[in-house]
């Protein structure tokens, strides 16, 4: 099923009320296997077998709709579709899938332009969103000297975690973590993975590095990688 709801990283996805009533679906009703298989499909219509106990049962897959979705990869931004199941409400912040791609929405549009925070499937128009397969992109502000400032773009798996505290080394330099900027707040204490953050602020000093962190070319240049 092509939707997730409010995700913080890639495989780490809860379901939403429908995907888990599918899952259901899928286990025997009479003795909660889930070794089962699908015997006849008609359209949504499918029966089901268990291969535990022998029981027969028949489920109706929700109707899937088409929606345009422009899809961002940091500076470039592409046109596809996602299939959805209609009459679900999605929300900035959930999760869709493509054939290739999973989608974290960061924009909702209904007719007219208008936009709004969360929308039901065959009422939205377009949904904007950023590709999670796509590493994620940080911004690291390195503090100088006579208040000259050094920054970067670094690219980190999006589950990768931070500490404000660690060392590390950008661009040539052993910096350490002073600060980490989250889309919701300013970290001074604690950690926070990469699909959160969105830059890392620090101070170059004498020390080992923890871990070197690979600076981010552009879109083009990685996808000749």
């Amino acid at each position: 099923m092509p939707l997730r709801k409010n995700t913080t990283f890639i495989n780490a996805f809860p379901l939403p009320p429908l995907v888990r009533n599918m899952e259901e679906w899928f286990v025997c009703p009479e003795c909660g296997s889930d070794d089962v298989e699908v015997i006849k499909e008609r359209g949504r219509e499918l029966t089901l077998r268990c291969n535990e106990c022998g029981n027969i049962w028949h489920v109706t897959l929700p109707k899937l709709v088409k929606v345009s979705l422009v899809v961002s990869k940091h500076e470039r931004s592409f046109k596809t579709f996602a299939e959805l199941p209609e009459g679900e409400e999605i929300a900035i912040g959930d999760v869709v899938e493509t054939d290739d791609d999973e989608v974290r929405v960061t924009g909702i549009e209904l007719e007219g332009e208008k936009r709004v925070e969360r929308g039901r499937i065959g009422e939205i128009k377009t949904l904007w969103g950023e590709s999670l397969t796509f590493p994620k992109v940080i911004g690291v502000t390195v503090y100088l000297s006579h208040g000259e400032t050094q920054s970067y773009k670094v690219k980190a798996d999006r589950n990768e975690e931070f500490v404000v505290g660690e060392v590390l080394e950008v661009g040539g330099r052993t910096v350490k973590i002073e600060k980490i900027k989250t889309e919701t707040k300013m970290l001074r204490h604690g950690r926070a993975t990469a699909d959160e953050i969105t830059r890392i602020i620090g101070r170059p000093i004498r020390a080992k590095a923890r871990r070197q962190l690979e600076l981010y070319r552009g879109y083009h240049k990685e996808r000749m990688r």
